[in-house]
């Protein structure tokens, strides 16, 4: 299945991806970032996959950033969009467009810590437990409907840059794991809820 990833910068999950990519029925025809320095560009490059730079700083509006993005999207006719640590808030338009073929990866356990620095805000509320949630991008900002999760205990000596280390090692197994199961045709979106196998999750 054709898939664009979407980045923002180191693009660690976006590596992790191109190395399962045979093993997960995927060829990623295109990256997409808004930072023309995002090193994930140079590890897509490195991989031979086409890169393209839409920086949203020369937009004057969210809707007509994102409206270069579909149309840039739109030329590779992709099956699956991917985003892989994309820093931008999509307008509803653009979320509905995509709805039911566009993953995200969020470094919480949504519900919770919805939005950003989620691994200083664990830490703040006392949370024994934290993790990565997969889900379908809806039109409500990290509350479309979760896929799958991973959970890591909360150490007492963690600090948010330990967190977010051990979190980064479950992300990398978990996003190509959850990607194979849609380019497998076997998740889907059905009825505003994530479908695996015809069960809902």
């Amino acid at each position: 299945m054709r898939g664009v990833v979407l980045i923002s910068g180191s693009g660690s999950n976006l590596q992790a991806i191109i190395d399962q990519a045979d093993n997960i029925d995927l060829n990623i025809s295109c990256v997409i970032s808004n930072h023309a320095n995002a090193y994930g560009l140079t590890r897509a490059s490195n991989a031979g996959i086409p890169c393209h730079v839409i920086d949203h700083t020369q937009f004057n509006s969210r809707e007509i950033f994102d409206q270069a993005v579909s149309e840039t999207i739109d030329q590779y006719n992709p099956g699956i969009v991917i985003l892989a640590g994309f820093m931008r808030i999509f307008t509803e338009a653009f979320a509905q467009q995509y709805c039911g073929k566009m993953l995200n990866i969020h470094p919480s356990l949504l519900p919770k810590f919805q939005g950003l620095n989620t691994h200083q805000r664990v830490i703040d509320a006392g949370e024994n437990e934290h993790g990565v949630s997969i889900h379908f991008v809806t039109t409500e900002l990290d509350g479309g409907p979760t896929i799958a999760q991973s959970r890591i205990a909360v150490l007492a000596d963690d600090d948010a840059s330990s967190l977010a280390k051990r979190v980064l090692i479950e992300e990398h197994k978990l996003y190509p794991k959850v990607i194979h199961w849609f380019t497998q045709g076997r998740l889907k979106l059905k009825n505003g809820k994530a479908v695996l196998d015809g069960k809902a999750l």
